[in-house]
Protein backbone atom coordinates (compact mmCIF):
# COMPACT_ATOMS: atom_id res chain seq x y z
CA UNK A 1 0.00 0.00 0.00
CA UNK A 2 1.42 3.38 -1.01
CA UNK A 3 1.53 6.44 1.24
CA UNK A 4 -0.29 9.17 -0.71
CA UNK A 5 0.57 11.72 1.98
CA UNK A 6 4.29 11.42 1.35
CA UNK A 7 5.74 14.80 0.42
CA UNK A 8 7.38 15.12 -3.00
CA UNK A 9 11.16 15.05 -3.13
CA UNK A 10 12.25 18.57 -3.79
CA UNK A 11 15.46 19.79 -5.30
CA UNK A 12 16.37 21.43 -1.98
CA UNK A 13 16.22 18.08 -0.21
CA UNK A 14 19.44 17.05 -1.96
CA UNK A 15 20.95 19.50 0.52
CA UNK A 16 18.63 19.79 3.51
CA UNK A 17 17.12 16.30 3.48
CA UNK A 18 20.44 14.53 3.99
CA UNK A 19 20.82 12.51 7.21
CA UNK A 20 24.60 12.39 7.17
CA UNK A 21 27.64 14.58 7.71
CA UNK A 22 26.92 16.75 4.67
CA UNK A 23 23.31 17.23 5.72
CA UNK A 24 24.59 18.43 9.10
CA UNK A 25 26.79 20.98 7.32
CA UNK A 26 24.06 22.22 4.97
CA UNK A 27 21.51 22.74 7.75
CA UNK A 28 23.74 23.78 10.64
CA UNK A 29 25.34 26.79 8.98
CA UNK A 30 21.94 28.07 7.85
CA UNK A 31 20.68 27.75 11.44
CA UNK A 32 23.19 30.35 12.60
CA UNK A 33 20.57 33.08 12.21
CA UNK A 34 17.89 31.30 14.19
CA UNK A 35 16.16 29.09 11.60
CA UNK A 36 14.06 26.35 13.31
CA UNK A 37 14.79 22.77 12.29
CA UNK A 38 11.30 22.26 10.87
CA UNK A 39 12.07 24.68 8.04
CA UNK A 40 14.15 21.90 6.49
CA UNK A 41 11.29 19.37 6.46
CA UNK A 42 10.71 19.36 2.71
CA UNK A 43 8.71 22.56 2.31
CA UNK A 44 9.53 24.57 -0.84
CA UNK A 45 12.74 26.57 -0.54
CA UNK A 46 12.33 29.76 -2.52
CA UNK A 47 15.20 31.93 -3.66
CA UNK A 48 14.65 35.68 -3.87
CA UNK A 49 17.03 36.87 -6.57
CA UNK A 50 17.64 40.49 -5.64
CA UNK A 51 19.27 43.12 -7.86
CA UNK A 52 19.25 45.73 -5.07
CA UNK A 53 22.11 48.22 -5.29
CA UNK A 54 22.64 51.85 -4.46
CA UNK A 55 24.62 51.99 -7.69
CA UNK A 56 21.39 51.08 -9.50
CA UNK A 57 19.06 53.93 -8.52
CA UNK A 58 16.03 52.27 -10.13
CA UNK A 59 16.43 49.27 -7.78
CA UNK A 60 17.36 51.10 -4.57
CA UNK A 61 14.05 50.19 -2.87
CA UNK A 62 14.41 46.45 -3.41
CA UNK A 63 15.34 45.64 0.20
CA UNK A 64 11.82 46.63 1.24
CA UNK A 65 10.28 44.86 -1.76
CA UNK A 66 12.13 41.65 -0.91
CA UNK A 67 10.70 41.73 2.62
CA UNK A 68 7.19 41.74 1.17
CA UNK A 69 8.05 38.74 -0.99
CA UNK A 70 9.42 36.94 2.07
CA UNK A 71 6.24 37.55 4.02
CA UNK A 72 4.23 36.04 1.19
CA UNK A 73 6.48 32.98 1.04
CA UNK A 74 6.21 32.43 4.80
CA UNK A 75 2.44 32.84 4.63
CA UNK A 76 2.19 30.15 1.94
CA UNK A 77 4.35 27.69 3.87
CA UNK A 78 7.60 28.15 2.01
CA UNK A 79 11.12 28.87 3.22
CA UNK A 80 12.57 32.07 1.67
CA UNK A 81 16.28 32.61 1.14
CA UNK A 82 17.33 35.92 -0.39
CA UNK A 83 20.51 36.19 -2.43
CA UNK A 84 22.19 39.03 -4.36
CA UNK A 85 23.24 38.97 -7.98
CA UNK A 86 25.05 41.51 -10.12
CA UNK A 87 22.95 44.65 -10.51
CA UNK A 88 23.00 46.65 -13.73
CA UNK A 89 22.20 50.34 -13.53
CA UNK A 90 21.68 52.11 -16.82
CA UNK A 91 22.64 55.57 -15.60
CA UNK A 92 25.98 54.98 -13.84
CA UNK A 93 27.49 51.85 -15.38
CA UNK A 94 30.21 52.35 -18.02
CA UNK A 95 30.83 51.78 -20.85
CA UNK A 96 27.25 50.45 -21.06
CA UNK A 97 25.07 48.18 -18.93
CA UNK A 98 24.47 46.03 -22.00
CA UNK A 99 28.11 44.89 -21.86
CA UNK A 100 27.29 43.17 -18.56
CA UNK A 101 23.80 41.78 -19.29
CA UNK A 102 25.17 38.38 -20.22
CA UNK A 103 27.56 38.37 -17.25
CA UNK A 104 24.67 39.07 -14.88
CA UNK A 105 22.66 36.31 -16.53
CA UNK A 106 25.49 33.88 -15.80
CA UNK A 107 25.50 35.05 -12.18
CA UNK A 108 21.75 34.38 -11.94
CA UNK A 109 21.93 31.00 -13.65
CA UNK A 110 24.78 29.66 -11.58
CA UNK A 111 23.43 31.09 -8.31
CA UNK A 112 20.08 29.35 -8.79
CA UNK A 113 21.53 26.03 -9.92
CA UNK A 114 24.31 25.84 -7.32
CA UNK A 115 22.02 26.42 -4.33
CA UNK A 116 19.21 24.45 -2.62
CA UNK A 117 16.34 26.22 -4.39
CA UNK A 118 13.03 24.78 -5.59
CA UNK A 119 11.71 28.01 -7.08
CA UNK A 120 12.78 31.61 -7.51
CA UNK A 121 11.34 35.11 -7.38
CA UNK A 122 13.18 37.56 -9.63
CA UNK A 123 13.35 41.17 -8.41
CA UNK A 124 14.17 43.40 -11.35
CA UNK A 125 13.73 47.00 -12.37
CA UNK A 126 16.36 48.88 -14.37
CA UNK A 127 16.65 48.06 -18.06
CA UNK A 128 19.14 45.18 -18.22
CA UNK A 129 18.27 43.58 -14.88
CA UNK A 130 15.03 42.22 -16.33
CA UNK A 131 16.41 40.39 -19.39
CA UNK A 132 19.50 39.27 -17.46
CA UNK A 133 17.41 37.64 -14.73
CA UNK A 134 14.97 36.08 -17.20
CA UNK A 135 17.83 34.72 -19.31
CA UNK A 136 19.57 33.19 -16.31
CA UNK A 137 16.39 31.68 -14.88
CA UNK A 138 15.39 30.31 -18.29
CA UNK A 139 18.68 28.42 -18.48
CA UNK A 140 17.85 26.65 -15.20
CA UNK A 141 14.09 26.22 -15.73
CA UNK A 142 12.72 25.99 -12.20
CA UNK A 143 9.37 27.50 -11.14
CA UNK A 144 9.90 31.26 -11.56
CA UNK A 145 7.90 34.42 -11.02
CA UNK A 146 9.00 37.97 -11.82
CA UNK A 147 8.40 41.08 -9.71
CA UNK A 148 9.34 44.41 -11.27
CA UNK A 149 10.20 47.36 -9.06
CA UNK A 150 7.69 49.72 -10.66
CA UNK A 151 8.00 53.15 -12.28
CA UNK A 152 8.71 56.41 -10.48
CA UNK A 153 6.05 59.02 -9.91
CA UNK A 154 5.56 61.42 -12.79
CA UNK A 155 8.16 64.16 -13.10
CA UNK A 156 6.91 67.69 -12.44
CA UNK A 157 8.73 70.78 -13.73
CA UNK A 158 7.37 74.32 -13.79
CA UNK A 159 3.77 73.22 -14.14
CA UNK A 160 4.32 70.51 -16.73
CA UNK A 161 4.94 66.79 -16.85
CA UNK A 162 8.56 65.71 -17.25
CA UNK A 163 9.33 62.19 -18.39
CA UNK A 164 12.46 60.20 -17.54
CA UNK A 165 15.02 60.24 -20.29
CA UNK A 166 12.65 61.71 -22.86
CA UNK A 167 12.81 65.08 -21.11
CA UNK A 168 16.61 64.85 -20.92
CA UNK A 169 16.93 64.40 -24.68
CA UNK A 170 14.51 67.27 -25.33
CA UNK A 171 16.04 69.71 -22.85
CA UNK A 172 19.65 68.95 -23.74
CA UNK A 173 18.88 69.79 -27.37
CA UNK A 174 17.18 73.00 -26.19
CA UNK A 175 20.34 73.94 -24.29
CA UNK A 176 22.48 73.27 -27.36
CA UNK A 177 20.06 75.35 -29.48
CA UNK A 178 20.15 78.23 -26.98
CA UNK A 179 16.48 77.86 -26.01
CA UNK A 180 17.15 76.81 -22.38
CA UNK A 181 19.69 78.06 -19.86
CA UNK A 182 22.13 75.82 -18.05
CA UNK A 183 20.56 76.85 -14.73
CA UNK A 184 17.09 75.78 -15.88
CA UNK A 185 18.57 72.51 -17.07
CA UNK A 186 20.10 71.81 -13.65
CA UNK A 187 16.87 72.73 -11.86
CA UNK A 188 15.04 70.03 -13.82
CA UNK A 189 17.30 67.28 -12.42
CA UNK A 190 15.49 66.97 -9.09
CA UNK A 191 12.10 67.58 -10.72
CA UNK A 192 12.37 64.65 -13.11
CA UNK A 193 13.21 61.91 -10.60
CA UNK A 194 11.40 62.43 -7.31
CA UNK A 195 10.66 58.93 -5.99
CA UNK A 196 11.95 55.37 -5.98
CA UNK A 197 11.42 53.40 -9.16
CA UNK A 198 12.54 53.09 -12.73
CA UNK A 199 11.87 55.43 -15.67
CA UNK A 200 8.20 56.46 -15.86
CA UNK A 201 8.20 56.78 -19.63
CA UNK A 202 7.79 53.75 -21.90
CA UNK A 203 11.54 53.29 -21.88
CA UNK A 204 13.26 49.94 -21.74
CA UNK A 205 12.56 49.41 -18.04
CA UNK A 206 8.80 49.96 -18.42
CA UNK A 207 8.81 48.00 -21.67
CA UNK A 208 10.55 45.00 -20.13
CA UNK A 209 8.28 45.12 -17.06
CA UNK A 210 5.41 44.98 -19.55
CA UNK A 211 7.09 42.07 -21.32
CA UNK A 212 7.32 40.19 -18.01
CA UNK A 213 3.58 40.57 -17.63
CA UNK A 214 2.79 39.86 -21.30
CA UNK A 215 4.99 36.74 -21.29
CA UNK A 216 3.05 35.52 -18.26
CA UNK A 217 6.04 35.47 -15.89
CA UNK A 218 4.63 38.27 -13.72
CA UNK A 219 1.25 38.74 -12.09
CA UNK A 220 -1.37 41.07 -13.61
CA UNK A 221 -0.48 44.78 -13.18
CA UNK A 222 3.22 43.97 -12.70
CA UNK A 223 4.08 46.51 -15.40
CA UNK A 224 2.56 49.75 -14.22
CA UNK A 225 1.95 50.00 -10.45
CA UNK A 226 4.17 52.89 -9.29
CA UNK A 227 7.11 51.85 -7.14
CA UNK A 228 5.91 53.86 -4.13
CA UNK A 229 2.25 52.80 -4.40
CA UNK A 230 1.28 50.40 -1.60
CA UNK A 231 -0.21 48.11 -4.22
CA UNK A 232 3.33 47.35 -5.46
CA UNK A 233 3.97 45.78 -2.04
CA UNK A 234 0.74 43.80 -2.31
CA UNK A 235 1.82 42.47 -5.70
CA UNK A 236 5.21 41.47 -4.24
CA UNK A 237 3.58 39.66 -1.31
CA UNK A 238 1.15 37.86 -3.63
CA UNK A 239 4.08 36.81 -5.82
CA UNK A 240 5.72 35.31 -2.73
CA UNK A 241 2.57 33.35 -1.98
CA UNK A 242 2.15 32.24 -5.57
CA UNK A 243 5.69 30.93 -6.11
CA UNK A 244 5.17 28.38 -3.33
CA UNK A 245 2.07 27.12 -5.16
CA UNK A 246 4.00 27.05 -8.44
CA UNK A 247 6.56 24.71 -6.88
CA UNK A 248 3.74 22.49 -5.64
CA UNK A 249 2.30 22.46 -9.17
CA UNK A 250 5.72 22.00 -10.86
CA UNK A 251 4.91 25.03 -13.00
CA UNK A 252 8.41 25.54 -14.39
CA UNK A 253 9.41 28.48 -16.55
CA UNK A 254 9.41 26.53 -19.83
CA UNK A 255 5.68 25.87 -19.41
CA UNK A 256 5.11 29.64 -19.46
CA UNK A 257 7.77 30.84 -21.91
CA UNK A 258 6.22 29.15 -24.94
CA UNK A 259 6.16 30.26 -28.56
CA UNK A 260 2.65 31.63 -27.93
CA UNK A 261 3.94 33.73 -25.02
CA UNK A 262 6.65 35.36 -27.13
CA UNK A 263 4.18 36.08 -29.93
CA UNK A 264 1.87 37.74 -27.41
CA UNK A 265 4.76 39.81 -26.07
CA UNK A 266 5.57 41.07 -29.58
CA UNK A 267 1.92 42.10 -30.03
CA UNK A 268 1.85 43.85 -26.67
CA UNK A 269 5.10 45.67 -27.42
CA UNK A 270 3.48 47.14 -30.53
CA UNK A 271 0.36 48.14 -28.62
CA UNK A 272 2.29 50.02 -25.93
CA UNK A 273 4.85 51.66 -28.24
CA UNK A 274 7.57 49.64 -26.53
CA UNK A 275 11.31 50.07 -26.75
CA UNK A 276 13.39 48.72 -29.63
CA UNK A 277 15.53 47.11 -26.93
CA UNK A 278 12.73 44.58 -26.40
CA UNK A 279 13.73 43.04 -29.72
CA UNK A 280 17.25 42.16 -28.69
CA UNK A 281 16.23 41.03 -25.19
CA UNK A 282 13.33 38.79 -26.24
CA UNK A 283 15.55 37.17 -28.89
CA UNK A 284 18.10 36.38 -26.18
CA UNK A 285 15.52 35.05 -23.69
CA UNK A 286 13.94 32.88 -26.39
CA UNK A 287 17.37 31.51 -27.26
CA UNK A 288 17.91 30.46 -23.64
CA UNK A 289 14.58 28.65 -23.30
CA UNK A 290 14.86 26.98 -26.72
CA UNK A 291 12.19 28.90 -28.64
CA UNK A 292 12.87 29.68 -32.30
CA UNK A 293 12.37 33.44 -32.58
CA UNK A 294 13.93 35.81 -35.10
CA UNK A 295 13.67 39.32 -36.51
CA UNK A 296 11.16 38.24 -39.15
CA UNK A 297 8.73 37.32 -36.38
CA UNK A 298 8.78 40.92 -35.16
CA UNK A 299 7.72 42.14 -38.59
CA UNK A 300 5.23 39.35 -39.31
CA UNK A 301 3.52 39.41 -35.91
CA UNK A 302 3.71 42.95 -34.61
CA UNK A 303 4.54 45.61 -37.18
CA UNK A 304 1.04 46.11 -38.60
CA UNK A 305 -0.56 46.35 -35.18
CA UNK A 306 -1.59 49.76 -33.84
CA UNK A 307 -0.17 51.60 -30.85
CA UNK A 308 -2.97 51.99 -28.32
CA UNK A 309 -1.07 53.76 -25.56
CA UNK A 310 -0.53 57.52 -25.58
CA UNK A 311 2.66 57.52 -23.51
CA UNK A 312 6.06 59.20 -23.77
CA UNK A 313 8.21 59.01 -25.85
CA UNK A 314 5.63 58.17 -28.53
CA UNK A 315 2.88 60.21 -26.84
CA UNK A 316 2.34 62.53 -23.87
CA UNK A 317 1.26 60.59 -20.76
CA UNK A 318 3.41 58.76 -18.20
CA UNK A 319 3.36 55.37 -16.43
CA UNK A 320 1.41 56.69 -13.45
CA UNK A 321 -1.39 57.69 -15.83
CA UNK A 322 -1.15 54.28 -17.49
CA UNK A 323 -1.73 52.44 -14.22
CA UNK A 324 -4.65 54.63 -13.17
CA UNK A 325 -6.21 54.09 -16.61
CA UNK A 326 -6.19 50.32 -16.19
CA UNK A 327 -2.63 49.21 -16.82
CA UNK A 328 -1.48 46.47 -19.15
CA UNK A 329 -4.57 44.24 -18.67
CA UNK A 330 -6.67 47.01 -20.24
CA UNK A 331 -4.35 47.10 -23.25
CA UNK A 332 -4.36 43.31 -23.63
CA UNK A 333 -8.16 43.28 -23.52
CA UNK A 334 -8.15 45.53 -26.59
CA UNK A 335 -5.98 42.95 -28.38
CA UNK A 336 -8.70 40.29 -28.17
CA UNK A 337 -8.80 39.76 -31.94
CA UNK A 338 -5.07 39.05 -32.23
CA UNK A 339 -3.87 37.72 -28.86
CA UNK A 340 -3.26 34.02 -28.23
CA UNK A 341 -5.77 33.38 -25.48
CA UNK A 342 -4.35 30.02 -24.42
CA UNK A 343 -0.95 31.20 -23.17
CA UNK A 344 -0.41 30.15 -19.55
CA UNK A 345 0.73 32.64 -16.91
CA UNK A 346 2.36 32.42 -13.50
CA UNK A 347 -0.92 32.65 -11.58
CA UNK A 348 -2.15 29.47 -13.25
CA UNK A 349 -4.64 31.24 -15.51
CA UNK A 350 -4.30 32.07 -19.18
CA UNK A 351 -3.35 35.56 -20.28
CA UNK A 352 -6.87 36.11 -21.57
CA UNK A 353 -8.52 34.91 -18.36
CA UNK A 354 -6.47 37.53 -16.53
CA UNK A 355 -7.46 40.36 -18.88
CA UNK A 356 -10.84 39.62 -20.48
CA UNK A 357 -12.78 41.79 -18.01
CA UNK A 358 -10.12 44.45 -17.43
CA UNK A 359 -11.64 47.95 -17.27
CA UNK A 360 -10.31 51.00 -19.09
CA UNK A 361 -10.79 54.06 -16.90
CA UNK A 362 -9.29 56.59 -19.29
CA UNK A 363 -9.73 56.15 -23.03
CA UNK A 364 -7.52 59.16 -23.70
CA UNK A 365 -4.55 57.23 -22.29
CA UNK A 366 -5.48 53.72 -23.52
CA UNK A 367 -7.19 53.84 -26.89
CA UNK A 368 -9.40 51.19 -28.46
CA UNK A 369 -8.16 48.81 -31.12
CA UNK A 370 -10.41 50.35 -33.79
CA UNK A 371 -9.51 53.94 -32.81
CA UNK A 372 -5.81 53.65 -31.96
CA UNK A 373 -3.31 56.28 -30.94
CA UNK A 374 -1.15 55.41 -33.97
CA UNK A 375 -1.71 53.01 -36.87
CA UNK A 376 0.75 50.22 -37.75
CA UNK A 377 3.19 51.30 -35.08
CA UNK A 378 5.05 48.11 -34.23
CA UNK A 379 8.79 47.84 -34.65
CA UNK A 380 9.77 47.51 -38.31
CA UNK A 381 12.61 45.32 -39.54
CA UNK A 382 14.68 46.73 -42.38
CA UNK A 383 16.99 44.89 -44.76
CA UNK A 384 19.16 45.79 -47.70
CA UNK A 385 22.78 45.94 -48.73
CA UNK A 386 23.53 48.14 -45.70
CA UNK A 387 21.94 45.66 -43.27
CA UNK A 388 21.97 42.16 -44.78
CA UNK A 389 20.98 40.58 -41.45
CA UNK A 390 18.54 43.29 -40.50
CA UNK A 391 18.09 46.57 -38.66
CA UNK A 392 15.23 47.97 -36.59
CA UNK A 393 13.28 51.21 -36.43
CA UNK A 394 10.42 52.34 -34.20
CA UNK A 395 7.95 54.17 -36.49
CA UNK A 396 5.79 55.40 -33.61
CA UNK A 397 8.70 57.50 -32.33
CA UNK A 398 9.81 58.69 -35.79
CA UNK A 399 8.88 61.66 -37.95
CA UNK A 400 6.42 60.34 -40.57
CA UNK A 401 7.88 62.46 -43.36
CA UNK A 402 11.31 60.91 -42.82
CA UNK A 403 10.17 57.28 -43.01
CA UNK A 404 10.93 57.47 -46.73
CA UNK A 405 14.09 59.47 -47.29
CA UNK A 406 17.25 59.60 -49.38
CA UNK A 407 20.16 61.62 -48.09
CA UNK A 408 23.89 62.19 -48.11
CA UNK A 409 25.82 60.33 -45.43
CA UNK A 410 27.72 62.24 -42.75
CA UNK A 411 29.88 59.55 -41.17
CA UNK A 412 31.28 59.24 -37.67
CA UNK A 413 33.76 56.38 -37.22
CA UNK A 414 32.95 55.89 -33.53
CA UNK A 415 31.34 57.63 -30.57
CA UNK A 416 34.48 59.66 -29.82
CA UNK A 417 34.47 60.97 -33.38
CA UNK A 418 30.79 61.87 -33.01
CA UNK A 419 31.28 63.82 -29.78
CA UNK A 420 34.33 65.60 -31.19
CA UNK A 421 32.71 66.82 -34.41
CA UNK A 422 28.92 67.02 -34.03
CA UNK A 423 29.03 70.56 -32.57
CA UNK A 424 31.57 71.82 -35.09
CA UNK A 425 30.06 74.72 -37.04
CA UNK A 426 32.22 73.70 -40.02
CA UNK A 427 30.66 70.23 -40.21
CA UNK A 428 29.32 69.76 -43.74
CA UNK A 429 25.76 68.80 -42.82
CA UNK A 430 22.16 69.94 -43.24
CA UNK A 431 18.80 68.50 -42.27
CA UNK A 432 18.56 66.38 -45.43
CA UNK A 433 21.69 64.40 -44.56
CA UNK A 434 21.79 60.97 -42.92
CA UNK A 435 23.96 60.77 -39.81
CA UNK A 436 25.89 57.47 -39.72
CA UNK A 437 27.62 56.12 -36.61
CA UNK A 438 29.95 53.11 -36.77
CA UNK A 439 31.61 50.79 -34.25
CA UNK A 440 28.99 50.99 -31.52
CA UNK A 441 27.66 47.44 -31.86
CA UNK A 442 28.22 44.44 -29.57
CA UNK A 443 31.89 44.01 -30.45
CA UNK A 444 32.69 47.56 -31.45
CA UNK A 445 31.80 49.66 -28.43
CA UNK A 446 32.05 47.03 -26.86
CA UNK A 447 28.63 46.17 -25.47
CA UNK A 448 26.36 47.95 -27.95
CA UNK A 449 25.73 51.27 -26.22
CA UNK A 450 22.63 53.45 -26.42
CA UNK A 451 24.33 55.88 -28.76
CA UNK A 452 22.04 55.51 -31.76
CA UNK A 453 19.92 58.60 -31.11
CA UNK A 454 22.78 60.90 -32.06
CA UNK A 455 22.43 64.58 -31.11
CA UNK A 456 21.68 66.86 -34.03
CA UNK A 457 24.21 69.48 -35.15
CA UNK A 458 23.56 72.89 -33.52
CA UNK A 459 23.30 74.67 -36.86
CA UNK A 460 20.47 72.29 -37.79
CA UNK A 461 18.78 72.73 -34.41
CA UNK A 462 18.84 76.52 -34.79
CA UNK A 463 16.67 76.15 -37.89
CA UNK A 464 13.98 74.61 -35.73
CA UNK A 465 14.70 71.11 -37.04
CA UNK A 466 14.12 68.45 -34.36
CA UNK A 467 14.76 65.21 -36.27
CA UNK A 468 17.03 63.72 -38.89
CA UNK A 469 17.52 60.19 -40.21
CA UNK A 470 20.21 58.45 -38.18
CA UNK A 471 21.73 55.02 -38.86
CA UNK A 472 24.01 52.96 -36.62
CA UNK A 473 24.86 49.54 -35.22
CA UNK A 474 24.12 50.90 -31.73
CA UNK A 475 20.99 50.72 -29.61
CA UNK A 476 18.80 53.59 -28.44
CA UNK A 477 17.29 54.30 -25.05
CA UNK A 478 13.64 53.32 -24.95
CA UNK A 479 12.98 56.83 -23.64
CA UNK A 480 14.42 58.36 -26.82
CA UNK A 481 12.67 59.25 -30.05
CA UNK A 482 13.38 60.16 -33.66
CA UNK A 483 13.84 58.58 -37.06
CA UNK A 484 16.64 56.35 -35.84
CA UNK A 485 17.72 53.12 -37.55
CA UNK A 486 19.38 50.81 -35.04
CA UNK A 487 20.99 47.38 -34.56
CA UNK A 488 22.42 47.33 -38.10
CA UNK A 489 23.70 43.77 -38.59
CA UNK A 490 26.40 42.72 -39.13
CA UNK A 491 27.96 45.56 -37.17
CA UNK A 492 30.87 47.63 -38.43
CA UNK A 493 33.43 46.05 -36.08
CA UNK A 494 32.50 42.63 -37.47
CA UNK A 495 33.13 43.81 -41.03
CA UNK A 496 29.52 44.52 -41.93
CA UNK A 497 28.70 46.88 -44.82
CA UNK A 498 28.22 49.72 -42.33
CA UNK A 499 32.00 49.74 -41.93
CA UNK A 500 32.36 50.70 -45.60
CA UNK A 501 30.13 53.78 -45.64
CA UNK A 502 31.96 57.02 -46.48
CA UNK A 503 31.06 60.70 -46.33
CA UNK A 504 29.06 61.69 -49.38
CA UNK A 505 27.54 58.27 -50.04
CA UNK A 506 23.77 58.31 -50.46
CA UNK A 507 21.57 56.18 -48.23
CA UNK A 508 17.96 55.34 -48.95
CA UNK A 509 15.47 54.56 -46.17
CA UNK A 510 12.03 53.24 -47.05
CA UNK A 511 10.28 51.85 -43.99
CA UNK A 512 7.13 50.80 -45.84
CA UNK A 513 9.26 48.78 -48.27
CA UNK A 514 11.48 47.58 -45.36
CA UNK A 515 14.50 48.87 -47.22
CA UNK A 516 17.84 50.27 -46.05
CA UNK A 517 20.08 50.74 -49.08
CA UNK A 518 23.57 52.14 -49.58
CA UNK A 519 23.76 53.63 -53.07
CA UNK A 520 27.27 52.40 -53.83
CA UNK A 521 28.20 49.81 -56.44
CA UNK A 522 29.24 46.30 -55.43
CA UNK A 523 32.57 46.87 -57.16
CA UNK A 524 33.29 49.96 -55.08
CA UNK A 525 32.22 48.19 -51.88
CA UNK A 526 34.57 45.31 -52.73
CA UNK A 527 37.43 47.79 -53.20
CA UNK A 528 36.69 49.40 -49.83
CA UNK A 529 36.40 46.02 -48.13
CA UNK A 530 39.88 45.05 -49.32
CA UNK A 531 41.24 48.16 -47.57
CA UNK A 532 39.21 47.83 -44.36
CA UNK A 533 41.04 47.09 -41.14
CA UNK A 534 39.35 45.68 -38.07
CA UNK A 535 39.40 48.24 -35.21
CA UNK A 536 41.38 47.26 -32.11
CA UNK A 537 40.20 47.73 -28.57
CA UNK A 538 42.62 49.51 -26.21
CA UNK A 539 44.98 47.19 -24.31
CA UNK A 540 43.16 47.61 -20.99
CA UNK A 541 40.03 46.13 -22.58
CA UNK A 542 41.73 43.07 -24.05
CA UNK A 543 41.41 40.93 -20.93
CA UNK A 544 38.90 39.52 -18.48
CA UNK A 545 35.17 39.75 -19.10
CA UNK A 546 35.49 42.20 -22.02
CA UNK A 547 37.73 39.81 -23.94
CA UNK A 548 35.42 36.87 -23.27
CA UNK A 549 32.46 38.99 -24.35
CA UNK A 550 34.01 40.29 -27.58
CA UNK A 551 35.29 36.84 -28.54
CA UNK A 552 31.89 35.16 -28.08
CA UNK A 553 29.09 37.72 -28.42
CA UNK A 554 26.59 37.12 -31.19
CA UNK A 555 25.24 39.85 -33.44
CA UNK A 556 22.20 41.96 -32.60
CA UNK A 557 19.87 40.00 -34.87
CA UNK A 558 20.59 36.94 -32.69
CA UNK A 559 20.03 38.72 -29.39
CA UNK A 560 23.69 39.57 -28.60
CA UNK A 561 23.96 36.63 -26.21
CA UNK A 562 27.24 34.75 -25.87
CA UNK A 563 27.36 31.82 -28.26
CA UNK A 564 28.10 29.29 -25.51
CA UNK A 565 25.12 30.44 -23.38
CA UNK A 566 22.41 29.76 -25.94
CA UNK A 567 20.14 26.97 -24.72
CA UNK A 568 19.76 25.69 -21.19
CA UNK A 569 21.33 23.15 -18.86
CA UNK A 570 18.29 22.71 -16.66
CA UNK A 571 17.93 22.36 -12.87
CA UNK A 572 20.35 19.50 -12.34
CA UNK A 573 21.79 19.16 -8.83
CA UNK A 574 25.59 19.53 -8.79
CA UNK A 575 27.76 17.10 -6.84
CA UNK A 576 28.44 17.72 -3.15
CA UNK A 577 31.04 20.26 -2.06
CA UNK A 578 32.85 17.88 0.32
Amino acid sequence: MTDDTKKPTRRSQAWFGRQDRDGFIYRSWVKNRGIPHDQFDGRPVIGICNTYSELTPCNSHFRALAEQVKIGIWEAGGFPLEFPVMSLGETLLRPTAMLYRNLASMDVEESIRANPLDGVVLLMGCDKTTPALLMGAASVDVPTIGVSGGPMLSGKYRGRELGSGTGVWQMSEDVRAGKMTQEEFFEAESCMHRSHGHCMTMGTASTMASMVEALGVGLPHNAAIPAVDARRNVLARNAGRRIVQMVEEDLVLSKILTRQAFENAIRVNAAIGGSTNAVIHLLAIAGRIGIDLDLKDWDDIGQKLPCLLDLQPSGKFLMEDFYYAGGLPAVIRQLESVIDKTALTANGKTLWENCQDAPNWNEEVIRSFDKPFKEAAGIAILKGNLAPDGAVIKPSAATPALLKHRGRAVVFENSDDLHKRIDDENLDVDETCVLVLKNCGPKGYPGMAEAGNMPLPPKVLRKGITDMVRVSDARMSGTAYGTVVLHVSPEAAAGGPLALVQNGDFIELDVEARKLHLDVSEEELARRRAQWQKPELPPQMQRGWVKLYVDHVQQANQGADLDFLVGKSGPYVPKDNH
